[in-house]
């Protein structure tokens, strides 16, 4: 898929808390001795005012500084999460009020569990593309929720990224294509009155993750074009390191291409914002001419996957806060009980 006129990415930013909490000490608490270790050793934690809101205004304040683009030309904003603090009023409103960019303004809320956000940045591309607006900001993140005790405690972080789409002669990195992938997989999903997301283990990976990932990314690499060997790096969904491992070595990319983008091991997947925090450490560090590859995975189930060619505007977008920066700011929780606490889930009523 392409639009009818050249976008990019003319302006990021992320976002991830600084609270981390050790997934050793939820082991301690759920986990006989003598188990094999996380995969992930800590994940991040919002703290007491901190949620997806405050978050995503974050990351999107620092997209707009770097972007050279009038506020006043964003004609759109979506927020991709799965974890929104209202469960009946939207986000988006609220980012885009904190920005200072209504009334005139499409704003909604969306959900595709872990794609949400790469959903938000395909509409945003399209948008801008068509030229119904000239800017659009696209928001993935998420505090991701997990049942005490279930396998997605260790791995469920918090954080997310913002970018804002613009025209590509204002664009650090142009869209060269995108396409989607989509079947109904039920591998992941909450009802309506449960408070933890549920998720059929045996559809996890080989129906769901690897199928769709690898069939988005070949039908990609097949409209660009390109093989492996022609990108400098290669972003993908993280549920754990392995899966990423994985489909990357089964596509034909090397560990190398994939290193930078792999943000998951140290703040755990932040779902709707696990590959767009990927693909901003990845931004931080990429030169002009560089391509990126991308392809998001959500539950229920889909990928977005995306090539990116990085243009000299890059250069100029080296300022505010790095994926590093905010993953090396952490502060270790006071245990698996003050977690708990900061994340409500201990219930007294």
């Amino acid at each position: 898929m392409k639009p009818n006129r050249d976008v990019g990415i003319a302006g990021y930013g992320a976002y991830v808390p600084r609270l981390r909490v050790r997934t050793a000490d939820i082991s301690a608490t759920w986990r006989g001795r003598g188990g094999a270790a996380p995969a992930v050793a800590e994940k991040s934690v919002p703290g007491a005012d901190e949620d997806v809101v405050t978050m995503a205004i974050e990351a999107a304040r620092t997209a707009l500084d770097r972007a050279a683009v009038d506020p006043e030309t964003i004609g759109a904003v979506w927020v991709g999460t799965e974890s929104k603090p209202y469960a009946v009023k939207p986000s988006a409103t609220l980012v885009a009020e904190a920005l200072g960019i209504t009334p005139h303004t499409v704003a909604a809320d969306m959900e595709f569990a872990c794609k949400a956000g790469s959903e938000a940045m395909q509409a945003a591309v399209a948008f801008v593309g068509s030229g119904m607006v000239e800017a659009a900001l696209a928001i993935g993140m998420d505090t991701a929720q997990s049942k005490p005790g279930d396998a997605l405690e260790y791995t469920a972080g918090c954080g997310g990224a913002a970018y804002l789409f613009a025209p590509a002669d204002l664009s650090l990195a142009v869209v060269e294509a995108s396409v989607s992938y989509v079947t109904d997989t039920p591998d992941f999903f909450r009802r309506e009155t449960a408070h933890y997301p549920e998720h059929g283990s045996r559809f996890t990976g080989e129906p769901s993750y690897f199928r769709h990932t690898l069939a988005a990314s070949r039908r990609l690499l097949a409209e660009v074009g390109c093989a492996p060997a022609d990108f400098a790096h290669a972003v993908f969904h993280q549920p754990v390191p392995k899966f990423v491992e994985k489909a990357g070595a089964e596509l034909g990319f090397t560990r190398e291409q994939i290193r930078t983008g792999l943000v998951a091991p140290r703040m755990g997947n932040a779902y709707a914002g696990s590959s767009l925090l990927g693909l901003a450490a990845v931004l931080d560090v990429a030169r002009p001419g560089e391509r990126i590859f991308f392809c998001s995975y959500g539950s229920g189930a889909g990928s977005d996957a995306f090539c990116f060619r990085v243009t000299g505007r890059i250069e100029e977008s080296r300022h505010g806060a790095t994926v590093l920066d905010y993953l090396d700011r952490r502060r270790l929780v006071d245990g698996y009980g003050q977690y708990l606490r900061l994340r409500g889930k201990i219930r007294t009523a």
